[in-house]
């Protein structure tokens, strides 16, 4: 395609970008030019913003619209560059809260499209000494926008910048930035094995790739062998950390659909806040958020140890009103009455989602619309929702997206479970049959099941087939979020 002087619009530019490779582009190994140079050729955009860096398995985005939040409400100005969208490519770039508007993302995909035009024109090869020009320099899918948001994030001058890592951190588009203020791995799992490794220990190598020399760090200490890597990499840069873990955070009760719970401030002692969700979940990720905020504003130690604010930190009801008035789509979001969506999308994700819906108070039934990628840990996923015991009903569908588990899959991992009924899983190992056990004790679990090959056309059976009071949860996969959410923007319910 080519754009040159020719007019395009918004929708033209979207239709481009989701036609691009989405991870890794196979270049030239002799070829040296990479995303820091090809930076360098868009006048390095991220030369003046002051960068948080975010990297772990679950949470970062929560983490982020947390940080943002408390950030706008002491009066600083934020932008805030995360993945994936559910509905609107531009949810990616957000400017004090407010997705970029299209003149602006149009603005920055044409910067970029004409910077990779004029860089792969120039030959630098001449033939004659038997140079051979370089090939085409080509971005992927992911470097493309996160150019975007620099472009466009240099030309709104905020006060801090957000940053959200897409896959891992060390090799990430996100970690060709340095100049960055302060660091924060949040909650690490098993996810993308395949890349990452296939141990928490691996996997947090791979996430600590973003600190940098003396940059502090903030990380979740949930998980021990994590967090032996992240300090260990964080001592060798000289880099200061800063854990959070549950030891930080109580959880003090449901209040209709808010949480309460109470939070050790580095400043303030204890402070009580309250969120505008029922993910239990949320708990941990604003802890998280709370306490990189406060890093940011660190002076040096009071006489009795403790760390002093500096000026312009947020106050205590700062804090408060920042973390309650956060809103973060996709994660147990209300989209109709009863109706919550959720992005878990990995093992730990699911624990989390149903840790959640166990405690959720609901008493007059609980139905789950379930989706999932193929390149997630299916078989495990699948087994904790079914073998939870806390839905009635449970259907399963197939998502438009190409990395979607075919119906065919589907079918094969659930025939160990009959539609209307089914006994223990024979061929599950012995931790399986013992979690089995456990939660559901007797040889018979009942319940009913069903296999849509459309998102939309499950959301509208599922929603008019629920009996008064009873709750659908719909999760397994950020793209089953996303379609739903952009079914619910086209449908009448």
């Amino acid at each position: 395609m080519r754009f040159g002087n020719d007019m395009i619009t918004f929708e033209e530019a979207v239709a481009y970008l989701k036609d691009m490779h989405r991870f890794t582009v196979k270049k030239n190994p002799a070829d040296s030019r990479d995303l820091k140079w090809f930076l360098k050729k868009l006048g390095n955009p991220e030369k003046d913003l002051r960068i948080i860096h975010v990297a772990g398995t679950n949470g970062k985005g929560s983490v982020c619209a947390y940080m943002s939040s408390i950030l706008r409400e002491a009066g600083y100005r934020t932008a805030v560059f995360t993945s994936p969208h559910l509905v609107d490519m531009r949810e990616r770039f957000a400017v004090n809260g407010e997705m970029i508007s299209e003149e602006a993302f149009l603005q920055g995909f044409l910067a970029v499209w004409d910077a990779l035009q004029e860089t792969n024109s120039a030959n630098t090869g001449d033939g004659q000494r038997g140079e051979e020009a370089p090939q085409e320099f080509v971005l992927n899918f992911y470097e493309y926008l996160f150019c975007m948001a620099l472009l466009c994030f240099a030309e709104e001058k905020p006060d801090y910048c957000i940053i959200e890592t897409g896959l891992g951190g060390r090799l990430d588009a996100t970690n060709y930035v340095d100049n960055k203020l302060l660091t924060v791995i949040t909650r690490i799992s098993l996810d993308h094995v395949q890349y990452l490794g296939d141990t928490t220990a691996k996997i947090a190598a791979e996430k600590a790739g973003i600190l940098r020399p003396g940059v502090p760090v903030v990380y979740l200490d949930g998980d021990a062998d994590a967090s032996a890597v992240i300090c260990r990499k964080a001592s060798e840069l000289g880099a200061i950390q800063i854990p959070v873990s549950k030891k930080d955070y109580t959880f003090l009760g449901f209040r209709k659909k808010y949480i309460d719970f109470s939070l050790r401030s580095e400043y303030y002692n204890y402070i009580s806040l309250t969120l505008h969700t029922i993910a239990r979940y949320q708990m941990e990720n604003a802890a998280l958020a709370v306490r990189a905020v406060e890093v940011l504003f660190r002076s040096t130690d009071m006489p009795d140890g403790r760390m002093c604010a500096a000026s312009g930190c947020p106050t205590v009801e700062e804090i408060r009103q920042g973390i309650l008035g956060c809103f973060w789509q996709g994660r147990m979001e209300e989209v109709l009455p009863e109706v919550y969506v959720d992005g878990a999308h990995n093992d730990d994700g699911i624990r989390a989602f149903l840790d959640t819906v166990e405690q959720d108070g609901c008493t007059e039934g609980r139905r789950l619309l379930f989706g999932v990628a193929a390149d997630k840990d299916c078989r495990h996923m699948i087994q904790r929702v079914i073998t939870s015991g806390l839905f009635d009903r449970i259907a399963f569908t197939h998502m438009r997206t190409a990395r979607s588990l075919s119906l065919e899959e589907l079918k094969g991992l659930l025939a160990a479970y009959p539609e209307d009924r089914f006994t223990m899983y024979t061929e599950a190992d012995a931790a399986f049959r013992e979690q089995l056990a456990g939660k559901m004790p007797g040889e018979r679990l009942y319940i009913a099941g069903s296999l849509y090959t459309e998102a939309d056309t499950a959301l509208r059976t599922e929603v008019s087939g629920r009996q008064p009071g009873e709750r659908l949860y719909i999760a397994g996969s950020l793209y089953l979020v996303g379609e739903i959410k952009e079914s619910l923007d086209h449908d009448q319910f």
